[in-house]
């Protein structure tokens, strides 16, 4: 019973390690994201704000049509 519970602390040391570890990277990886211009978050924050029916997208819908053309070019 005691190598048990042993074995439970220690694994619930390292996956609570595994989980700060992933979070720090997604972070990272977020504010790499808006540094680097390919994404701007604060327009995303101002979703939940402007939540009505009439409001404009956030990004243009991508159809078929403009993916073949893109993977013509």
């Amino acid at each position: 019973m005691e190598n048990i519970r042993e074995l439970q602390a220690y694994a619930y040391f390292f996956f609570t390690l595994f989980l700060v570890v992933v979070l720090y990277a997604y972070i990272l990886h977020l504010y790499r994201a808006e540094k680097k211009g390919t994404r701007n978050y604060e327009k995303y924050g101002k979703l939940a704000l402007d939540d009505e029916l009439d409001s404009k997208p956030l990004e243009p819908q991508e159809t078929q049509e403009t993916n073949e053309t893109k993977e013509q070019k």
